[in-house]
C-alpha cells in the first residue's frame, strides 16, 4: 500500500461536463428541491446562487459530488445543503456529517447550509423506516438570506456553520422524535447520536478532530477493502492532503502506479454493461480528477513524484467504441475537453483516449 502525501495551494479547473441548470425563484425553493438536485436560485433582481443538495450526508450515497459538481460552472456564489444526520428510522441507515466533507467543500470555494430534515413519509415497503425525508424550509431560508450579506470566503462560513452544530444537532434530533411519534416510527437510539452531539459540544475542534479520526479510519477500511465491482489492475493508495489552511483531506486513489518519478493517481469508475459508466458516476471521478489536478508536493516516502491524474473507465466485455450511441459519444468529446484543459488522462478499458 502506498501513503502519499501531497500539498494543494489553491484550485484552478475548468468543468465542461456540468448539465445546464434551471432557474428558480425563491419563494419556489421547496418545489426546486423537490424537482432538481443542482439549479440556480434567483433570490432578489440583484442575487443569484447555485444550489445543491445532499440526500444524506454520506458521499458514497445519491451521487452528492456529481451534485456539487454541476455548481461549479456558475460564476456567483456556488452553495450546498447538507443534512447533519439522516435517520431512515430503526430499518434503515443513520448517517452522520463529516468534518472532511466540510473541508472538501471548502477547498472547492462551497458554501455549506447544515440544514435538517423536519418532515418525512413512511415507507410503503418497510414499516420501521421513513422515506421522502423534507428539509426545514423557513430554516433554509433563514440561511440562505444570511449567506447573501456574507463577504467572507467559504472557509470562514462553513466553519461559522460548525459553531452552531449543537443548536442544529438538537433540531434534527427534536424533529425525528416529531416524526418518529406522528408517524409510529421508531428511530435509532437517541442515546449513541447525543454522545456524537455531546462530543461535537467540546467545539469545532473537537468535531474536526473526531471526524477526521473517523475520516482516517475509513480510508484505512477503504485502503484494504477493493470492491468486487472495480476492475483494478494498481494497489489502492491513501493520500493525504494538506491545503494552504493547514486542513488535512483524506482520500484514497482506487489505483497507484509508480513509473519512475510518476506517480499514476487513479479513479475508477466500472459498470457491468455493454456501455460507459453513467454520468453521475463520471462526474463523481472528476471531482477527484479537480483535487488530484491541484496537487503539488507530491511524496511517497519522502520522495518526490510528478502526479498523473487518471479517470478510468471499464465497461462489459462486449462494449466497442464505435457503437456507442449519440448522447454518449457527446460526453466523451466532452470529457475528452476537460480532461485537456485542466491535464488528466482518460483510460477507457485498457487505451488512453486523452
Amino acid at each position: 500500500m502506498n501513503n502519499i502525501t501531497a500539498k494543494i495551494k489553491g484550485i484552478r479547473y475548468t468543468p465542461f461536463l456540468c448539465r445546464k441548470l434551471h432557474t428558480f425563484n425563491f419563494n419556489d425553493l421547496d418545489k426546486a428541491l423537490s424537482k432538481e438536485a443542482t439549479f440556480i436560485l434567483k433570490i432578489d433582481d440583484k442575487n443569484k446562487i447555485a444550489l445543491s443538495w445532499w440526500v444524506s450526508s454520506k458521499r458514497t450515497r445519491s451521487y452528492p459530488y456529481a451534485r456539487v459538481y454541476d455548481s461549479l460552472s456558475f460564476a456567483g456564489k456556488k452553495v450546498t445543503i447538507i443534512p447533519i444526520v439522516k435517520d431512515e428510522g430503526k430499518d434503515g441507515d443513520r448517517d452522520f456529517l463529516q468534518w472532511d466533507t466540510i473541508s472538501l467543500m471548502s477547498l472547492l470555494g462551497v458554501y455549506v447550509i447544515i440544514a435538517y430534515y423536519s418532515d418525512a413519509t413512511q415507507s410503503s415497503r418497510y414499516d420501521k423506516k421513513i422515506t421522502e425525508q423534507r428539509f426545514d424550509m423557513d430554516y433554509l431560508k433563514t440561511q440562505i438570506k444570511k449567506l447573501l450579506s456574507y463577504q467572507s470566503d467559504a472557509l470562514h462560513w462553513n466553519l461559522s456553520q460548525i459553531d452552531n452544530i449543537v443548536e442544529i444537532g438538537k433540531k434534527a434530533f427534536d424533529s425525528y422524535e416529531k416524526i418518529s411519534q406522528k408517524l409510529g416510527v421508531e428511530m435509532h437510539s437517541k442515546n449513541s447520536a447525543e454522545k456524537r452531539i455531546a462530543e461535537l459540544k467540546k467545539g469545532k475542534d473537537t468535531f474536526m478532530k473526531l471526524s477526521r479520526n473517523l475520516a482516517e479510519m475509513a480510508q484505512r477500511r477503504e485502503g484494504v477493502t477493493i470492491q468486487p465491482k472495480e476492475h483494478l489492475d494498481g494497489i489502492k493508495g491513501t493520500i493525504t492532503i494538506t491545503n494552504y489552511l493547514g486542513g488535512n483531506y483524506y482520500f484514497t486513489s482506487d489505483e497507484v502506479e509508480l513509473h519512475n518519478k510518476d506517480i499514476h493517481l487513479i479513479d475508477a469508475k466500472h459498470t457491468k454493461e455493454n456501455k460507459l459508466p453513467s454520468l453521475g458516476d463520471i462526474k463523481d471521478g472528476l471531482l477527484k480528477m479537480i483535487l488530484f489536478t491541484n496537487l503539488e508536493e507530491v511524496k511517497v516516502d519522502n520522495q518526490n513524484f510528478n502526479p498523473i491524474p487518471t479517470l478510468k473507465l471499464t465497461t462489459g466485455e462486449e462494449f466497442k467504441l464505435e457503437t456507442i450511441n449519440k448522447p454518449q459519444k457527446i460526453v466523451l468529446e466532452f470529457l475528452k475537453k476537460e480532461a485537456k484543459t485542466n491535464g488528466f488522462r482518460v483510460l477507457l478499458n485498457k487505451e488512453f483516449i486523452t
